[in-house]
């Protein structure tokens, strides 16, 4: 009913304009995009009406409530997804100072209080996502921002605006809003690199004469709750979703709820007597991913995200089944994911959206961190939610666990039906999935507490790939736990070519499922492709981020030293010198290399085709540099002595021998940008040649600390 009810929307809010104008509207009002931004609904409608106008509620319920006679409190009322106004669950306060005469229609005259009118326009609630734009070039739709936008409405009170940085909007502007629009709550989601852009931020709300009540949240926020509470001791730190947070303050600001109330935060407490006044630090009860069944954004911000080259995200699920050592998971939460049958409305709201932009690739990001989950019936759940998003006319690419695809313990019966599942997930529009290995070597799964091993890693790269799933990898190439053996056989995992292997659709999946374990079936399948080649982003390093089992693994070795706010983690040293050295060195390889590589990702995000294969071959050149590298530093490794610690002299080496790769990469990659630039749109191919531009000018290595190395 949703879906049909919103291709109307447009005529009702003709039909609801024309109820109170006397002269009726002779003209249309911009298309049905309107409906998800209520700032320009609102901008739009007040030269066409005579008196106040409120745009509230959520996208799928979109309330207009036009004031008609000030004097006698007179509104129209009109719910634009066309359900009766009884249908709704109106808040105590709206109950008590609203009268609607004609409940049961969409479209009704009546009363307001003063009260229910206040309630409506405030607080004002302005969020804002930071960005730094010469880092990751090209955007993704801001989920973040965009759920607590829906959760904010769904109140019914207050107006919310937000601010993407990713979307040409700079600090400044941001600044320039927050004193021109006087937001009463300001939300802040910042994550990995955004530290600098958090604290002018915030320096500058704490200056103004009347500070807004100030809520920071994000992964980096999380990880840094203390440090900046200390800093900002009037900061509120969201420390879960945000949802329900959000809600409970809106209602602290109307003086509903203490403080204390609010659910899920950080902060300082009144202070204490004494000489020193001390605030204490106090939290409150996060909500489980569990009671948060709407877990939808509002789409103000989706068309903007496709006109700056963008792409659209969504998430069906939340949390993660497992508890990996390197991964806080305090602000996460245990896995929980959303019925189907909640997902057809948000399409047809994203279509309708992607609909102005036929250029962009019909491509939806599923944004679980692991799409399928442990619940009973997970195996169906997974397969409806696969059938109803592509349905509604979209390919999609998601994340899972690895022992989603092999799992030891299992059966025969347990991998066939897993495998028969893949497959049919691919046939119902997956594009791509992205897994999780971070390791080949179990050892370093052990410390990792991925509770998966090197086999059974070796395995399920195999079933995928002769299932035809196409598949990306995460894989932590260093970490300051790790020994020379173990960076050997990392080494030689990641240029195994025994792993993946060619789509086998002749095939049944019971032939699959016992082939992949024959070495026979492998040697006569597999492509001859190293695997570092399915690896999405290489050489990267083990994070210690604050909060997490592996950090503490590392204090109890000795090897952790200052607080990292900016990455929200702790510095440590390496319990072999030698792979420490290599691991700051390929951080600058990984820095350098950086925007361009996002860039190529960003783009084959938004492509179809050809010219989508096109940049993926280019980002395989950096791919193969970047193992090339890797062999060249385990090389120099294995003739330093461990016993004698000569950094200055490895680094000095390291450092040349990279100088010389880069200088082979700036070669090939500017053959590669020219080949594959002709192939994409002016748009598009002008992105990749300026991009690639930055990339060759620059002639120095330095850390720009903006990648997520937990691949999260």
């Amino acid at each position: 009913m949703l879906i049909t009810a919103a291709l109307d929307a447009h005529d009702r809010l003709i039909a609801s304009v024309n109820r109170v104008r006397r002269i009726p509207l002779q003209r249309s009002l911009k298309t049905r995009l309107l409906l998800t931004d209520p700032a320009e609904m609102e901008k739009e409608l007040a030269c066409l009406l005579p008196h106040r106008l409120l745009i509230s509620g959520t996208l799928d319920r979109r309330l207009l409530l036009a004031e008609v006679n000030p004097s006698e409190r007179r509104w129209q009322l009109a719910d634009l997804s066309g359900r009766d106004h009884a249908s709704r669950e109106w808040p105590a306060w709206a109950q008590q100072g609203m009268q609607i005469d004609e409940p049961i229609s969409w479209n009704s005259s009546g009363v307001l209080g003063d009260e229910v009118v206040h309630r409506l326009m405030r607080p004002r609630v302005l969020l804002v996502a930071l960005y730094h734009p010469e880092h990751f070039p090209l955007p993704r739709f801001p989920l973040a921002i965009s759920d607590l936008a829906r959760a904010a409405r769904a109140t019914l009170m207050g107006k919310v605006r937000l601010m993407d940085m990713q979307l040409g909007v700079a600090l400044n502007d941001v600044t320039a809003e927050i004193e021109r629009w006087t937001p009463d709550i300001i939300g802040v989601s910042a994550t990995f690199g955004q530290h600098d852009l958090m604290v002018q931020l915030l320096d500058h709300i704490g200056s103004l004469d009347r500070p807004s009540l100030t809520i920071a949240g994000g992964s980096l926020t999380a990880r840094n709750e203390r440090l900046l509470l200390e800093q900002y001791p009037n900061l509120l730190i969201a420390r879960g979703a945000g949802e329900a947070t959000i809600q409970d303050l809106i209602a602290h600001w109307h003086g509903d709820l203490e403080l204390a109330e609010v659910r899920g935060i950080g902060y300082h407490g009144a202070p204490r007597g004494g000489g020193l006044a001390i605030r204490p630090f106090r939290r409150t009860g996060a909500v489980g991913n569990r009671a948060q069944t709407d877990i939808f954004p509002e789409l103000d911000l989706l068309d903007s995200t496709f006109r700056h080259r963008g792409v659209a995200q969504l998430e069906t699920s939340r949390g993660c089944t497992n508890f990996c050592s390197f991964c806080p998971r305090g602000h996460k939460g245990s896995w929980s994911g959303s019925a189907p049958e909640q997902l057809p409305w948000i399409l047809a709201a994203m279509r309708d959206v992607f609909d102005r932009h036929p250029e962009v690739s019909r491509t939806l990001y599923l944004v679980d961190e692991e799409f399928i989950g442990r619940d009973e019936g997970a195996v169906d759940r997974a397969l409806s939610v696969a059938r109803t998003v592509h349905e509604a006319g979209f390919r999609w690419e998601t994340s899972c666990r690895i022992d989603q695809v092999v799992l030891p313990s299992e059966d025969q019966a347990w991998h066939v039906e897993r495998a028969s599942m893949w497959r049919e997930l691919r046939q119902h529009g997956l594009r791509r999935c992205l897994f999780g290995v971070e390791s080949g070597v179990t050892s370093i799964l052990e410390r990792f507490n991925k509770e998966t091993t090197s086999d059974q890693n070796a395995l399920a790269i195999r079933t995928l790939s002769a299932l035809g799933v196409p598949t990306r990898f995460t894989y932590i190439t260093f970490d300051p736990l790790m020994s020379q053996a173990e960076l050997t056989a990392t080494y030689e995992f990641q240029n195994r070519v025994d792993l993946l292997l060619r789509p086998l659709p002749e095939l049944s999946v019971e032939e699959i499922v016992h082939g992949v374990r024959d070495d026979t079936f492998v040697r006569r399948h597999a492509l001859g492709e190293p695997f570092y080649r399915g690896v999405s982003y290489m050489l990267v390093s083990m994070e210690c981020l604050i909060g997490a089992a592996y950090t503490r693994a590392a204090q109890a070795a000795g090897l952790t030293r200052e607080a990292c706010p900016s990455m929200g983690r702790v510095d440590a040293e390496y319990a072999d010198w030698r792979i420490g050295v290599c691991s700051q060195q390929a951080q600058l390889w990984v820095d350098r290399n950086f925007a361009l590589d996002y860039t190529l990702k960003s783009l084959e995000k938004v492509l179809d085709g050809q010219p989508r294969h096109s940049v993926r071959q280019a980002r395989t050149v950096l791919k193969d540099a970047a193992f090339q590298v890797f062999g060249d530093m385990l090389a120099l490794v294995q003739v330093c002595d461990l016993a004698t610690p000569s950094v200055a002299s490895l680094r000095s080496d390291v450092l040349a021998m990279m100088d010389t790769r880069i200088g082979q990469l700036r070669t090939q990659m500017g053959r590669t940008v020219d080949e594959v630039a002709a192939k994409l749109s002016d748009g598009d191919g002008g992105r990749l040649r300026t991009e690639h531009g930055r990339w060759a000018e620059n002639q120095s290595w330095h850390s720009i600390n903006a990648s997520d190395p937990c691949g999260t």
